[in-house]
């Protein structure tokens, strides 16, 4: 019992009457102001929901980060600039945490401000730049991810001079901080794979002992084993962060058993925070779950929304890359400006479509599971889940693309027949490895959109064809193949 739940009992049943007694409350000025009940509320909630020893104090503004731990005004600048003014629950017990130097397992609904409450301690601790090679490494499941992670960080290091550094391309990294550099970097957001490359290199393009913060954003994803999760890359990371001084956080809006467990047998001196229910959707997203009967009326529904009118930005997402094709053939036609992004397309496509998204001029995007992570786009008025996700995790992260930052939102599942198997939980871990076969979303004649075979006659090479060191092609002209000598013969 800790000391909170010990006060909590001992007080039960004491009160104090305003109205009975007004005067004495007038005279001793008893009384908080909303301001000091709500700090009073957030304290209370965050002490009880922080598991650990020896736990900070909660912040309840970002001026008492620059008052307690020395935070660059700087920072607290931009802070302000970019229109936050009061911390979130989540940054007010993980920011104090890490000041502290702990090791912290963190989770918080999506759209809470996850990735500022790793940022700003980053930064305080740094200082300043140094030519000691990188000091802080942020993993990120995705490149999108990655990429709103370094942005951010970006314009919060504004004025301080930090250099942030995001990996790009192999080839360039490889040149860029291999052993011959003069290692003028400090901050390193990337994806687990490009990273591996690296270090797999021989001798390694980039050197991690002077690492001090491992910072792993969206853990339940990177700890995932097989050919959807990172845990095997991530493993060779930990191992290759070999500073004595090393932190690691880890942060997600999903639960995870295993990730806990691995959690309390690896890491030093653990605190786990967790704000709110846990594996639970945020509470500013209203939830719609739309029955459409068949694949067909999902099609249907869609028209249907299209042509009462909606508020875009939308996000739809699908099960696989080709029901994201066939759904876009679809509603390319439909009067909208509509795009699709998935794993398949290059990264320079993926990230025009990003761009243009976020710039108003894609009203719908079409999505897979590749942006149902952690990424941030301001103002998202809907969510449509085209195909209902194989499990809870998958649900909480899509329909978090919206309601963010406090704002409401909107989410629509479609819901068929072939559906029900998804909400029993024997079949559940089954569909999660391997999902439902669904039918096409094409109702185009496929034909028209496959090539047309070319009329110009093909030459084929015929490897068969040796004839005394000649060599022959083959022509072929529908049943008969009459071979054509294109060199002659030598004797």
């Amino acid at each position: 019992m800790d000391a909170f739940d010990l006060f909590r009992k001992l007080g039960s049943g004491a009160k104090f009457d305003l109205k009975r007694f007004a005067k004495d409350a007038e005279r001793f000025k008893v009384g908080f102001d909303a301001k000091y009940i709500r700090k009073l509320t957030y304290v209370r909630l965050l002490l009880r929901k922080t598991k650990g020893i020896h736990i900070p104090d909660p912040v309840s503004t970002f001026e008492e980060l620059q008052q307690e731990y020395d935070l660059d005004p700087r920072i607290i600048q931009n802070i302000k600039a970019a229109g936050f003014q009061t911390p979130t629950p989540i940054q007010m017990q993980a920011v104090p945490l890490m000041m502290h130097k702990r090791e912290i397992l963190a989770s918080a609904p999506t759209g809470s401000g996850k990735t500022m409450a790793f940022c700003l301690p980053l930064l305080a601790h740094l200082r300043q730049p140094l030519n000691k090679g990188f000091r802080a490494l942020i993993i990120s499941p995705t490149r999108e991810l990655a990429t709103q992670t370094h942005r951010e960080l970006l314009k919060l290091s504004e004025g301080v001079s930090f250099r942030v550094h995001m990996i790009n391309k192999g080839v360039e990294a490889i040149k860029k901080y291999g052993p011959k550099t003069a290692k003028k970097f400090d901050i390193l957001v990337t994806t687990p794979n490009r990273l591996i490359y690296l270090l797999n290199q021989d001798p390694p393009a980039i050197n991690l002992s002077s690492v001090e913060w491992l910072v792993v954003d969206e853990s339940d994803k990177l700890f995932e084993d097989g050919k959807t999760g990172f845990r095997e890359q991530l493993a060779t990371i930990f191992l290759t962060c070999t500073s004595p001084k090393i932190r690691r956080v880890l942060f997600s809006a999903t639960f995870a058993t295993d990730v806990e467990q691995w959690c309390k047998l690896n890491l030093d001196n653990l605190v786990c925070v967790n704000i709110g229910p846990r594996n639970s959707a945020a509470e500013t997203v209203e939830q719609q779950l739309l029955f459409v009967g068949s694949e067909n009326g999902k099609l249907l529904a869609m028209r249907n929304l299209i042509k009462q009118g909606f508020l875009p930005p939308v996000l739809v997402f699908v099960q696989s890359i080709d029901r994201a094709r066939e759904l876009f053939h679809e509603l390319v036609y439909e009067g909208i400006n509509v795009d699709v992004i998935h794993a398949d397309r290059t990264q320079q496509q993926r990230d025009n479509v990003v761009s243009s998204f976020r710039s108003g001029k894609i009203w719908v995007l079409i999505c897979t599971a590749l942006l149902a992570r952690g990424i941030d786009f301001k103002g998202i008025n809907l969510v449509i889940n085209y195909d209902f996700p194989t499990t809870a995790v998958e649900y909480i992260h899509r329909i978090g693309r919206t309601g963010r930052a406090g704002n409401k939102g909107k989410a629509i599942t479609f819901f068929t027949e072939d559906d029900k198997p998804l909400l029993r939980s024997k079949l559940k871990r089954q569909l999660v490895t391997k999902p439902p076969r669904r039918s096409t979303i094409r109702t185009t004649p496929r034909i028209l959109f496959e090539k047309k075979p070319s009329k110009r006659k093909r030459f084929v090479l015929d490897p068969s064809v040796k004839i005394a060191g000649q060599v022959c092609f083959s022509l072929t002209e529908l049943k008969n193949r009459t071979r054509i000598s294109l060199f002659p013969a030598f004797h």
